[in-house]
């Protein structure tokens, strides 16, 4: 299963970014999708995800500024960034659950990242 990711990039503070991911690969079915990031000396931490009941889950510091939604029939999971703000600025980093055969195990997948970098 391969992950690419795009939309990463420099943004003023209160601008808006919009990451994408496709996944490809052996993948029978994608159960949930979502964004992790990583700032520089900080532990990677979940930013949203998105089940394929279309649940979804925020941080608490992106509620009501970032949204994810995903194509099921394109493989691909976007998230809508909005009033960017410094603090947001890390490695962002798209990762997938899939089974590869029906009723076949779970397996988690992870992009390299894309870096957002917000100035103030």
């Amino acid at each position: 299963v391969q992950l690419v990711e795009s939309g990463g990039g420099l943004v003023e503070s209160g601008g808006s970014l919009r990451l994408s991911c496709v996944a490809s690969g052996n993948i029978f079915s994608i159960f949930a999708m979502g964004w992790y990031r990583q700032a520089p000396g900080k532990q990677r931490e979940l930013v949203a995800s998105i089940t394929d009941n279309e649940q979804t889950n925020y941080e608490d510091s992106v509620k009501g500024r970032f949204t994810i939604s995903r194509d099921n029939a394109k493989k691909v999971v976007h998230l809508q960034m909005n009033s960017l703000k410094p603090e947001d600025t890390a490695v962002y980093h798209c990762h997938v659950r899939v089974s590869q055969w029906l009723g076949g195990n779970e397996y988690d997948y992870w992009g390299q990242g894309t870096q957002v970098t917000v100035s103030s």
